[in-house]
């Protein structure tokens, strides 16, 4: 986890709150590692940009960049906007698994500390190319090594290879160590927040080490962590408690007690995704939905959004069918700007609340309100939630039906005792089925990832060239000669020394490349093929 401190100030806007920081995945898995890892990694990938360019609204994922390091780093992919360029991603993955898998491995030393100055020069020269003509969002770049090499050992290089570099525009160092014992990652939703991860320090950037199996769920989760909202800047929620009791007295009323939590979302709503069934009929948008809070709980600094604990409730006391929207979860903050003593007895508090929560079988009743919007003469409707607790240190939050929603339900009691012959032909057809203890979502897929794959398929029979065939139309490979280096051949030179007071010669082709590393996106590709008059 990141205790750093952003350097962003101020309110939040709605576009802030989902664009997660630019992202450096630096791949450091040697041969002959490579060819057990090289699949499940390249899946992982296709699967996680197949649903991180299809979703709608903002942006949750700014910059991506991506390096290789085996007997020396290579920079596959230089930083690309995320949306709109799944092309350009998926050529990416496509060169990872042309990469050779067998053969000797060559170690130097210094690769890997090479590729992260690299990358960081990338985005250093992306940043000032950008802010010469609008203002950046992201000021700092978050850079993770997958490794196949003891992680412990690597963060200990890395301490003393990078302890001369400045990394001030480094948020967070990631070292994540893939681990051929498989460990059960298909029973948990979350194998990388389960696994375990230490933490080293050096000038002022934390090195957070983790694990990962080598299998293409863990390897999903550990990149769809990436969407999560992961600032720190201020907490999203105010859960208020009575301060004494859940007594009405005006005392415990005026005087609550406030744990201060962050949001996080449980699953992704099919409405975000284009071409589902959920997606196209706006099913699961309601007013109390994820998105709509968290953007609410966001945009203020000034107030917070508040869940306000109004009764207790025994766990067995709702009915499934009066619950609606998607899920969210909250845990304690972290944010940066509360002192150490605040977030610990915070998040204490907070932990003893889901113990005596789960002690009792009770669940709380809350009501929502908003942060103050200035004066109106109409009372806004409020929203309710019933929070549930779990035996991880979170609470669920699901909105709750109230009156106004409640449509007539005249169901007649159900009989207790059918006919013997019904009875017996139901229950035989019952007996043929599997029985499973438990609904674990990761056993089940729906083929999503190969639809939305196939939404960013080009149509036929229109004259679009790709930016990998102008290049070969331009630049033809001889008989026999492989179609590689496509993505390679757009990355500037970037040397890291140079004489001084002398700028080096960049050849044309170079200068070429230079340029190429700003584009945007897939559409201005398109346009340099296409262009417009003046």
């Amino acid at each position: 986890m990141y205790h750093g401190r952003i350097t962003g100030k101020g309110p939040l806007t709605p576009v802030q709150i989902y664009q997660q920081p630019p992202r450096l995945l630096i791949v450091h898995i040697p041969l002959p590692s490579w060819a057990d890892i090289c699949s499940n990694l390249c899946e992982a990938l296709q699967n996680f940009f197949s649903v991180a360019c299809s979703l709608m609204g903002p942006s949750r994922m700014s910059l991506f960049s991506l390096y290789m390091v085996q007997n020396q780093h290579e920079c596959i992919l230089p930083f690309v906007q995320v949306k709109g360029n799944f092309a350009r991603l998926q050529a990416c993955i496509s060169e990872l698994r042309m990469l050779q898998r067998e053969g000797c491995f060559r170690p130097q030393g210094t690769s890997l500390q090479l590729a992260v100055e690299n990358g960081l020069q990338q985005f250093n020269q992306y940043c000032r190319h950008v802010t010469t003509g609008a203002t950046l969002a992201y000021t700092a770049l978050e850079i993770t090594i997958l490794t196949s090499q003891p992680g412990k050992e690597l963060v200990k290089q890395l301490e003393e290879g990078l302890k001369d570099t400045d990394l001030v525009k480094v948020r967070r160092l990631q070292v994540v160590e893939i681990v051929k014992e498989t460990l059960g990652c298909m029973d948990s939703a979350s194998p990388v927040e389960e696994s375990s991860s230490d933490e080293s320090s050096f000038l002022g950037t934390d090195i957070d080490l983790q694990t990962v199996d080598n299998d293409v769920v863990s390897m999903e989760m550990l990149f769809k962590a990436w969407l999560h909202n992961s600032g720190t800047d201020r907490e999203h929620v105010h859960l208020l408690l009575p301060s004494q009791s859940f007594s009405k007295s005006s005392r415990a009323t005026d005087n609550p007690m406030c744990l201060k939590c962050d949001l996080q979302e449980r699953l992704l709503s099919p409405s975000l995704l284009p071409g589902t069934a959920d997606g196209s009929l706006k099913m699961d948008d309601p007013k109390g939905d994820f998105s709509t809070l968290y953007q609410m709980a966001s945009q203020s600094s000034a107030s917070y959004y508040k869940l306000r604990v109004i009764k207790a409730l025994k766990s067995s006391g709702i009915c499934e069918s009066v619950t609606y929207g998607l899920p969210f979860i909250l845990r304690p903050t972290s944010c940066w700007q509360l002192d150490w003593d605040e977030l610990e007895t915070n998040q204490q508090h907070f932990h003893a609340l889901c113990n005596s929560l789960l002690k009792r079988e009770w669940l709380l009743l809350a009501k929502g309100e908003p942060p103050s919007r200035g004066r109106s003469l109409r009372e806004p409707a409020s929203t309710f939630y019933v929070i549930v607790p779990s035996r991880s240190p979170t609470l669920l939050v699901k909105a709750v039906a109230t009156r106004e929603l409640m449509l007539p339900s005249p169901f007649a009691l159900l009989p207790e005792n059918p006919p013997d012959d019904s009875l017996q032909v139901v229950e035989n057809i019952l007996d043929l089925l599997e029985l499973e203890p438990t609904y674990n979502p990761l056993q089940v897929w729906s083929h999503l990832y190969s639809h939305l794959s196939s939404t960013f398929a080009k149509p036929q029979g229109r004259h679009h060239l790709s930016w990998e065939s102008r290049a070969l139309r331009k630049h033809p490979c001889k008989a026999g000669q492989l179609e590689t280096n496509r993505v390679r051949a757009k990355v500037a030179p970037l040397p890291m020394t140079s004489a001084p007071g002398r700028a080096p010669k960049m050849p044309a082709a170079s200068k070429a490349s230079s340029e190429a590393i700003f584009q945007l996106s897939e559409e201005e590709e398109e346009e340099e093929e296409y262009p417009s008059g003046p």
